[in-house]
């Protein structure tokens, strides 16, 4: 499965708080998974870096197997090319963690893009920084990823503000009526609830 990411990552005060942020779609448009990461203190190159990997991850939990990433950081994407050399250490670390995720796929595609074709993950990372906590849908795994990863594992599942819960209905009587479940995986939309 081919799948579209939009990957973006900042610091207010380079370094201070920060956040990371990936969309993940279908070649359709269809939404699959976005997350923004709070990064508690950060500069704004470990959030971009950050928000690779973790897009990364969450691609091998959709048993995603071609990836074209898109990222409105040149430095990145040239540095994730080879093209740039890499001089901070902690990001020399976080290269090759991503690029031992990246080796799990068939065809990876980085390129970079003007900032408003990354609208969506960049209003994503400032949700995440305004709110000081991670916020959106993480991916829903396929299957279980056998991969060869020596990072840290992607953040556990966790309910977050996207995700509602459904309220019961009343009848004319003021009694609750049992609602029916919707069959299948339900369509997210895009910041729905967060």
């Amino acid at each position: 499965m081919k799948v579209k990411i939009n990957i973006d990552g900042g610091s207010r005060g380079n370094p201070g708080p920060g956040a990371s942020a990936y969309v993940i779609k279908n070649p359709e448009g269809k939404l699959l998974a976005q997350e923004g990461h709070f990064l508690a203190h950060c500069t704004n190159n470990h959030a971009e870096f950050t928000a690779l990997k973790r897009a990364a991850q969450a691609c091998l939990l959709l048993g995603a197997t071609e990836l074209d990433i898109r990222s409105d950081s040149l430095l990145l994407v040239k540095q994730y090319l080879g093209e740039y050399k890499i001089k901070n250490q902690n990001l020399k670390e976080l290269i090759d963690q991503i690029r031992q995720i990246t080796e799990n796929f068939k065809a990876v595609h980085i390129q970079h893009v003007p900032r408003e074709q990354n609208k969506e993950a960049d209003a994503l990372a400032n949700k995440a920084m305004d709110a000081k906590c991670d916020v959106g849908c993480p991916p829903a795994p396929t299957n279980t990823p056998k991969t060869k990863i020596n990072s840290a594992p992607a953040a556990p599942a966790r309910q977050s503000a996207a995700i509602k819960t459904a309220q019961p209905k009343t009848g004319k009587t003021g009694q609750k009526k049992a609602s029916k479940p919707k069959k299948g995986p339900q369509q997210l939309d895009l910041f729905d609830g967060f």
